[in-house]
């Protein structure tokens, strides 16, 4: 029988300023915790006195854009996931006015077997305008997408994203699992094309693995990590680390700052995944192997590789960085492309 090790913490760091935080993750490649950076929080406040007090916060800035909202059968356990078959999900979800949603999770506090809701990724400025004045994190010169995240205890999937997160736990508490990103091969992950919420996920059930469905999945817990949040705790996730989010509590709130450390117009990398599946993935392996070391010249391993043989002012795409016009370009060269 496989036993499931204590996992290791994520580092925590103790009185700190958003000064110092910025400073610390300009360069880091592993999660931190920066503990109470944001407890002076208005929100947060709330949120200790109780879970109703942090409702009635939240009520005021409302001013009736319907959310979208999701709804898990008790039965679910909080899960958010596929359907037995893999080609649906286990909730429900549609657009609901915000009050209605806070009512329905006051609803579920008392049941002794409640109903899973929650309000994923929502735009804290369109749906609560003036909340982000007190209850969130003055990253500029960057301009992150800040979004708040509520629900009661629920249970999303491990997952990565693109952008970099400072993700500030401000009412109830939650637990993140984390994972590096080459992991991705211990971690199952489901259909690229459905997932829930749009991001790919791990199959495994953190709550309770099936090692011998899912046998490499021991060697992802050995090197993953793990982040308890209390009320006030700000997390720092990396770009492309996998992590399962578990709200333990009844009532839960999260907002996140996301961002990413290069101009918008170099796209997402996640097009170029996929025009690699398009034109690479089906190709011999030989083939493929030799396209490997192509891609590792000119874009995993550039910056050991001395170019110097060209002249600077014929590198073109070889540029380092690249720059806007060569990169409009370049994405007018793939639209065209990809019409034939």
């Amino acid at each position: 029988m496989t036993t499931v090790k204590t996992l290791q913490q994520v580092e925590r760091i103790n009185e700190c300023t958003l000064e110092n935080v910025i400073d610390l993750i300009r360069d880091a490649d592993k999660p931190m915790v920066f503990k109470g950076l944001c407890r002076h929080w208005p929100l947060v406040q709330a949120g200790l006195e109780s879970a109703q007090s942090a409702m009635t916060y939240l009520r005021q800035f409302y001013q009736g854009m319907p959310v979208t909202a999701y709804y898990l059968p008790p039965e679910q356990q909080g899960r958010v996931f596929y359907n037995e078959k893999l080609d649906g999900f286990n909730y429900q979800a549609g657009r609901l006015d915000f009050n209605q949603l806070l009512d329905r999770l006051s609803q579920e506090i008392i049941k002794d077997m409640p109903a899973g809701m929650y309000m994923g990724s929502t735009d804290i400025h369109q749906c609560l305008p003036g909340l982000g004045a007190q209850n969130s994190l003055d990253l500029a010169p960057m301009q992150p997408l800040t979004s708040i995240w509520l629900g009661n205890q629920t249970k999303v999937a491990a997952h990565y994203d693109f952008p970099l997160n400072l993700a500030c736990n401000v009412v109830g508490k939650r637990t993140f699992t984390l994972f590096p990103p080459e992991q991705i091969s211990n971690l199952y992950v489901g259909p690229m094309e459905l997932a829930p919420g749009g991001q790919d996920i791990s199959l495994v059930d953190m709550a309770n693995p099936d090692f011998e469905r899912f046998p490499r999945f021991q060697q992802a817990l050995d090197a993953s990590l793990t982040a308890e949040l209390s009320p006030g705790d700000v997390l720092f996730i990396p770009s492309m680390w996998w992590h399962h989010v578990r709200g333990v509590d009844d009532f839960n709130v999260l907002i996140t700052h996301w961002w990413r450390d290069t101009p918008g117009f170099l796209g997402r990398p996640n097009n170029a995944l996929l025009h690699s599946i398009l034109s690479l993935r089906s190709l011999p392996k030989a083939q493929r192997q030799a396209w490997k070391s192509i891609f590792e010249h000119y874009i995993f391993d550039h910056d050991d590789v001395d170019d110097s043989h060209i002249p600077d002012n014929v590198k073109g795409m070889q540029t380092k960085p690249l720059d806007e016009l060569t990169a409009r370009k370049i994405r007018a060269d793939l639209i065209n492309k990809l019409k034939r």
